[in-house]
């Protein structure tokens, strides 16, 4: 058992490493064209500019090619090359319906498994040339795509119904148990199905002019890349040089309210950081909702200050969830160690 949980840790750490270019390459973008675009009361992000929509259109691309990578480098480090594509799509599939990220990790996770069991059927001499370039490719692809589209999706689709049925009960209740709530929900995945569950339920309400619940939600999409990005910066020695350069594009990405600059510190160590981000989503979301902090466009991040009310309150929000975020991350993890990154055996 330590050693397929050691494996799969592996494997994710590779998936990881392979994905943090993309994730780069798409924030910055993006972060450049709502930087120099800026943010309107009740329209958002409206970018106009042609040139900063293709530097838009090029950094949505780059992240659209953020769960496949991971699914299919995960599947290569189980299984080798082979792996490759039956994770790929898998990741692909898990990016169509929905399920993120963390459908990402378990579709690769999936695809290696699966291809290390074809590796070991006794096929014909005569078909072994076929079996790298064909056979693995559909018999395992095949098994994958139809795992990810009727074992693993249809939960997540059942859950994200819960969650906005469940979130549409609570509407009324306790503002404060409401505001932990969507804390939670928006950092828990980092762009994934929850967080948009959760924002979409706090911008249905724009339409009958209550901001409320957009100022705790604005605040919860920033504080997970802005806490770990502030991690890698306040205690160095858990953190590979990787990680650290995955810090500071991570900050930038925060300062936009792009909460996918998080993701690799989570694929790395989700017991540790997804718990972190968490607390730190709802500790800045409960500060928000009981300083009265609201914002006015459908996203997050310091670049919606204009259009925010209580801009202190929005500051000191952001600052706290991000605090909080970066310090029980850094308790929980361990000092990095170059062994914790080496292939398994």
């Amino acid at each position: 058992m330590n050693n397929e949980i050691k494996r799969i840790r592996s494997a994710v750490m590779t998936g990881v490493g392979y994905m943090i270019p993309f994730v780069v390459l798409g924030g910055i973008f993006i972060a450049i064209a709502i930087a120099f675009s800026g943010v309107q009361a009740d329209v958002g992000v409206e970018i106009t500019n042609p040139f900063l929509q293709a530097l838009e259109t090029i950094g949505g691309t780059s992240f659209g090619y953020l769960t496949p990578i991971l699914a299919g480098f995960i599947a290569y480090a189980m299984a080798d090359r082979a792996a490759l594509c039956p994770g790929m799509v898998g990741g692909a599939i898990a990016l169509e319906t929905g399920s993120g990220f963390l459908g990402g990790i378990l579709a690769g996770i999936i695809a290696g498994y699966i291809v290390m069991g074809l590796k070991k059927i006794s096929f014909p001499s005569a078909i072994k040339p076929l079996i790298p370039i064909f056979i693995i490719p559909l018999l395992g692809g095949g098994s994958v795509a139809l795992i990810m589209y009727y074992v693993v999706s249809p939960p997540v689709g059942v859950l994200l119904t819960f969650l906005t049925n469940w979130l549409n009960g609570m509407s009324t209740g306790n503002a404060i148990v409401l505001a932990i709530i969507l804390g939670v929900m928006t950092a828990f995945d980092m762009g994934g199905p929850v967080n948009v569950v959760a924002c979409l339920f706090a911008w249905s309400f724009y339409a009958s002019g209550n901001y409320s619940l957009g100022g705790p939600i604005a605040v919860a999409i920033c504080t997970p890349p802005l806490g770990m990005g502030l991690a890698t910066l306040l205690n160095k020695k858990k953190y590979s040089d990787d990680d650290r350069e995955a810090g500071k594009a991570a900050i930038a990405m925060g300062m936009i309210g792009i909460s996918e600059g998080a993701i690799p510190f989570a694929a790395k160590d989700p017991l540790r950081v997804i718990p972190s981000i968490c607390v730190g989503g709802a500790v800045g979301s409960v500060i928000a909702m009981m300083l009265g902090v609201t914002c006015y466009a459908p996203h997050g991040g310091p670049i919606v200050l204009p259009v925010s009310g209580n801009k202190i309150g929005f500051i000191i929000a952001i600052a706290a969830g991000s605090i909080v975020t970066a310090l029980m991350a850094n308790l929980l993890k361990k000092d990095y160690s170059p062994e914790d990154e080496e292939a398994f055996e």
